[in-house]
């Protein structure tokens, strides 16, 4: 069973089954949605209520996502006191948002019983409150890197979403859908959980395995064989960057080779889709986590700080310092 949001794995509580969702500003409007609609779907086809929810937010004012789009939210933190789940829902920045209040609010919240769990990036603020300890936690691809390098402590996958008895996770987007769906299975039958997905026009309900992003032949829009292990090996090392020679033999051709393949492929050199792909996990790094500029440009296979904002200015436009700047409200 799952969902982006909480449900541990048997609920014996009373019908309708409360779900909390915490709103933060900036979170994800498509992952709410894609774990709320399936429960109100479920609702209607069932012809009695089995699930309803509660927006939160901190104040207990409206809060806009990060569409743009505003929804009011229905109680404030400090009001509530007890929820048999509760999902995190955030978005880009998540630590930003984290006060000492809120966090007491969620250890309150856990010792009375509550399933804690976060949907895209609110596995982050769970974590930097403790409460992700000894849990495997699920997030979005592009948010992995941040995360493991934020808590390496904390064991992580790419999978869709991830369940145990007191906390839950999920990667975002269409997996909240794919979990809420599951949840629904477990807690009122498979038929209904069929039906809830044929009113979405989702044809196939995604196990917990599936894989996040689209396989590399796809998202290169490549067949080629060579091209497409080079790119994985590069994708699998970027804090320590692998020489290019070392690349083109394991791939099985000579350097001058992988330049002509990656050239007519991609339109790229392979040095150049390299250093894209380092560059683009640093602006996740800086973007994510407080590290350091100087250990978001280790991370990412740069060996000096000038040699890291140099790079990063040219490809962005921008200083990594600029980044820091405009998350702490600052225009770039």
């Amino acid at each position: 069973m799952t969902l982006g949001i909480a449900m541990r794995l048997s609920y014996q509580g009373p019908l309708p089954e409360m779900v909390g969702f915490l709103l933060l500003p900036q979170y994800s409007m498509m992952a709410f949605f894609a774990a709320v609609e399936p429960l109100r779907i479920a609702n209607r086809i069932a012809h009695r209520p089995l699930f309803d929810w509660t927006l939160i937010s901190a104040d207990g004012g409206p809060v806009t996502a990060s569409n743009g789009m505003t929804l009011m939210a229905d109680q404030a933190t400090a009001d509530v006191h007890h929820l048999p789940s509760l999902a995190v829902c955030s978005g880009f920045t998540p630590e930003a948002h984290l006060t000492r209040p809120l966090m007491a609010w969620l250890h309150q919240l856990d010792q009375a019983g509550c399933c804690l769990g976060g949907i895209d990036t609110g596995a982050f603020l769970l974590a930097a409150t403790g409460l992700l300890k000894h849990e495997r936690v699920a997030l979005h691809w592009e948010s992995l890197p941040a995360f493991r390098e934020r808590f390496p402590g904390i064991d992580t996958t790419d999978e869709l979403y991830e369940l145990g008895e007191r906390r839950f996770s999920c990667a975002g987007g269409a997996a909240a859908m794919d979990m809420a769906l599951e949840v629904i299975a477990r807690r009122h039958g498979a038929k209904l959980a069929i039906d809830v997905s044929e009113q979405l026009i989702h044809d196939r309900i995604r196990t917990r395995s599936d894989q996040q992003r689209m396989a590399l032949v796809k998202r290169l829009g490549t067949h080629n064989r060579r091209v497409v292990e080079a790119v994985a090996l590069m994708e699998q090392n970027l804090e320590e960057p692998l020489p290019l020679d070392e690349i083109a033999s394991q791939v099985e051709v000579s350097v001058r080779q992988l330049q002509r393949l990656f050239e007519q492929e991609l339109n790229v050199t392979p040095r150049q889709w390299y250093l894209q792909l380092r560059v683009k996990r640093a602006q996740r790094l800086l973007a994510e986590t407080d590290l350091a500029v100087l250990e978001v440009g280790v991370a990412c296979g740069f060996s000096s700080s000038s040699s890291f904002a140099r790079t990063f200015r040219a490809h962005y436009g921008y200083s990594p310092r600029q980044v820091r700047s405009a998350i702490a409200g600052k225009d770039l």
